[in-house]
């Protein structure tokens, strides 16, 4: 099979885009996936996705992701802005997408420099624990914040937390935060699927922005610094535990494309 593939990253979470409108990738094993997606012997890549034709007329495409496992995964938020902009590419849209992904339909509008801006899943119940917090903003989350999260081994402690007893059968994304003086926040995530720290996680980011903001009821921007790079997460709070009009924004850059044949 000839894979005709384009590589893109949002804050350095990066990502294997395939044009299937024709179906070409249909069969597809997750072996295949973890091949690309390996740094070594494929690609390499934290996940990859599937442009697909959607079954509405109100979408113009469908997003398939997989994480590097090779395993179809929940919504990736850098997977959605850097899908838009490939669909941009494609001449699919011009500036604004209504797509949809696993956890439903999702909008975007990218401009001239490339920066997207994605609606995000509705959050529906934040679980505010006495060290921790626990949402879905497509994905779910436990976030922590502490004071030294530069310093943190986060494979070490990422990994502690996603494969304890509470969390070993389906897996968490594990997000440590740190609030800096400027009230902005600085977030770095180990993903399940990945099984390691990324450079960024677009729905890590976003439930980190909101638990920062859990008891500032109305709307919020927070500024987001990882170690990739830096998004703004915009969203309302209607009480300390149901959030919408979510939105998550920052660059989405195309890095190269080529063939490789499996």
């Amino acid at each position: 099979m000839n894979i005709h593939f384009y590589k893109y990253q949002g804050t350095g979470n990066d990502f294997i885009l395939l044009d299937n409108r024709q179906n070409e990738y249909d069969d597809l094993s997750n072996a295949q996936v973890k091949l690309l997606c390996d740094r070594h012997f494929g690609i390499g890549a934290d996940g990859l996705m599937l442009l697909n034709n959607s079954d509405g007329f109100d979408f113009h495409f469908e997003m398939k992701y997989y994480n590097s496992d090779g395993n179809e995964s929940s919504m990736c938020g850098n997977g959605g802005r850097c899908i838009t902009a490939f669909a941009k590419s494609l001449g699919i849209i011009t500036a604004d997408a209504k797509f949809m992904a696993i956890d439903g339909a999702h909008e975007a509008v990218i401009d001239e420099h490339g920066i997207v801006k994605l609606h995000m899943t509705d959050v529906n119940k934040v679980q505010v624990h006495e060290t921790y917090n626990e949402l879905n903003t497509g994905s779910p989350h436990y976030v922590h914040f502490t004071d030294y999260v530069q310093e943190m081994d986060m494979k070490k402690e990422g990994r502690l937390i996603r494969y304890s007893p509470r969390y070993k059968d389906e897996g968490i994304n594990v997000n440590f935060v740190e609030v800096l003086p400027d009230h902005s926040i600085f977030v770095r995530t180990y993903e399940r699927g990945v099984e390691d720290e990324t450079l960024s996680c677009g729905t890590g980011v976003t439930a980190a922005a909101i638990a920062a903001r859990v008891k500032e009821t109305g709307p919020q921007q927070v500024k987001v610094k990882t170690l990739g790079g830096e998004l703004e997460v915009f969203f309302t709070l209607e009480n300390s535990h149901t959030v919408h009009s979510v939105q998550l924004c920052g660059k989405a850059e195309f890095v190269f494309k080529g063939k490789m044949i499996l």
